[in-house]
């Protein structure tokens, strides 16, 4: 019966680490035409893949014909403590690439499904699928639409991963989440390039996840400073929030990960990126959700944030891209120069 099954299926996905678990029926997305606009209004910046899978993800049924039910997976990511650096990283990239992670674990879900249902087919589907996986996690009950966009669970915050398992198989659908964020505003107020045009919709373009880690160019100049320490994506919004704030009768909120694979792992300091060749980079961060960023563009942060830091001690790393073959990282270390140079400047004045 499809409620055996379906309960079958939620409680093998929780033994395998999985945090929040729910279906959802395959179908058209509810923000379908938020979505459609928002590419519209070039939001989108860069990321044209966006555009061109546009039809699937709102259609996720294309993805796998047949397919009847969603099985949507929250993975916690949150970890006990931030790492010493010199630099800032988004939480979710502190430790093995999720991608990884969660695909594991799907994997062994949908086989164990076919071993009970053989006719099943299933799709899984982590970030690298044209799927609008926010949407059916809404629809799944695992959260709701917060003002900085990011998916919401009442109990336990914003700090989790999203994996979709489609499957042809018919099973009970979950009721879509309920919750909202009142009057507060704290990440439209925070966000340090006003990437939150208004609540509920960000503008790409100006938010240091996607300038640090999906822009391939020079980031724009007036985005460098509000950069601060983010070397590689940004929690800000997330930080401020709430709902990802313990409290006592909310105690799962921001709780520490139990994933492994997920707790933080070594990182190098600023002066070693700087340092820092391909292979090397390759190797530091293998398995990494970092290497998103490349060789190329982790330099080329590295290089802001040493100018934010305006340390004179960085200066001669800085220098060394002063005459790189690449003009957008001689560009970067110019910059970084001008802000080093620029603070000395401002200290004899005072004197």
């Amino acid at each position: 019966m499809p409620h055996d099954v379906t309960e079958w299926i939620k409680q093998y996905a929780r033994a395998l680490g999985f945090d929040l678990v729910g279906i959802a029926p395959v179908q058209s997305p509810p923000h379908a035409d938020s979505f459609l606009l928002w590419l519209a209004q070039g939001y989108a910046g860069t990321m044209e893949y966006l555009g061109r899978t546009a039809h699937l993800r709102i259609n996720p049924a294309e993805l796998l014909p047949d397919a009847r039910s969603a099985v949507v997976v929250g993975l916690n990511y949150a970890p006990a403590e931030l790492p010493e650096t010199d630099y800032r990283i988004a939480r979710y990239a502190l430790g093995d690439d999720y991608h990884a992670v969660i695909r594991e674990k799907l994997e062994t879900l949908l086989g164990a499904i076919q071993a009970i249902e053989p006719e099943t087919r299933g799709r899984i589907c982590v970030d690298s699928a044209p799927v609008l996986e926010r949407d059916l996690a809404m629809l799944a009950g695992l959260g709701w639409y917060g003002k900085n966009t990011c998916l919401i669970n009442t109990q336990r915050g914003s700090y989790f991963f999203i994996g979709v398992l489609l499957l042809t198989l018919a099973l009970e659908y979950d009721s879509p989440a309920q919750g909202g964020c009142g009057t507060c505003r704290l990440c439209l107020d925070a966000c340090p390039t006003g990437a939150l045009v208004a609540p509920y919709q960000l503008d790409a373009r100006k938010c240091l996840s996607y300038l640090t880690i999906e822009l391939r160019d020079a980031i724009p100049t007036e985005y460098r400073e509000p950069m601060g320490e983010w070397l590689f994506g940004c929690d800000i919004c997330q930080e401020v929030c709430p709902f990802n704030r313990p409290r006592e009768h909310q105690p799962l909120r921001a709780r520490p990960t139990q994933e492994p694979r997920l707790q933080p792992r070594p990182l190098p300091k600023l002066t070693e990126i700087l340092q820092m060749s391909e292979a090397e980079f390759a190797e530091w961060f293998r398995d990494s959700a970092i290497k998103r960023a490349k060789w190329r563009g982790l330099i080329r942060n590295a290089l802001i944030v040493a100018g934010n830091r305006r340390d004179p001690a960085l200066r001669p790393l800085i220098e060394q891209y002063l005459r790189h073959e690449d003009a957008m990282l001689r560009e970067a270390a110019e910059w970084a120069i001008q802000q080093i140079e620029a603070d000395a400047q401002s200290e004899v004045s005072v004197v």
